[in-house]
């Protein structure tokens, strides 16, 4: 099972009208390391997301941060480099967010392989959610996250018995 983590609006907060709590760097990390709004990402996330990869999910990044998410976030979140998903370009494919589906949308799905997967973004709407169920044949939770906030309690709540319900499925579908 595969969760795909994107980081501006999920990880990062941003748009609210009140300032954001700052965080200090986790033990052994020395300062904000090439982005000045790290310090909003509360480094015990990470911690949050161990749990979600210790109940069986593949964490990958879903993000235009690229590589710098494993160069500076993932230190951040105390993570092991994760996969990243490599965008394919725009201009190779027109047909990404078509039909109001976000842009990321059908390379996910790809990525997927037919693997159950929960996508964790601030921009997805009931159109993602609609062409994934007609297009991916495993199961899949597509969780929306209000972007002033970014992930909370109530978020790892959701996923957590999202995981903890699919799994016993997954492990009873699976080829022999």
């Amino acid at each position: 099972m595969l969760l795909f983590l994107d980081v501006d609006g999920t990880l990062l907060p941003f748009g609210a009208t009140r300032p954001y709590p700052l965080y200090d760097p986790p033990r052994g990390l020395s300062g904000p390391a090439a982005h000045p709004l790290l310090t909003r990402i509360d480094p015990a996330l990470g911690t949050r997301l161990k749990r979600l990869a210790a109940l069986g999910c593949e964490l990958v990044w879903a993000t235009t941060w690229m590589d710098v998410a494993n160069a500076v976030i993932a230190p951040w979140l105390d993570l092991a480099p994760l996969p990243l998903v490599d965008w394919p370009d725009a201009a190779d494919t027109p047909s990404l967010g078509h039909r109001g589906t976000h842009w990321k949308t059908r390379p996910l799905v790809d990525w997927a392989g037919g693997r159950p997967f929960l996508w964790v973004d601030d921009e997805i709407t009931a159109a993602d959610r609609t062409w994934v169920a007609a297009h991916h044949p495993a199961t899949a939770l597509l969780h929306r996250v209000d972007h002033r906030h970014g992930l909370t309690d109530r978020d790892f709540t959701v996923l957590e018995e999202w995981i903890s319900a699919e799994r016993p499925r997954a492990t009873r579908d699976a080829p022999a």
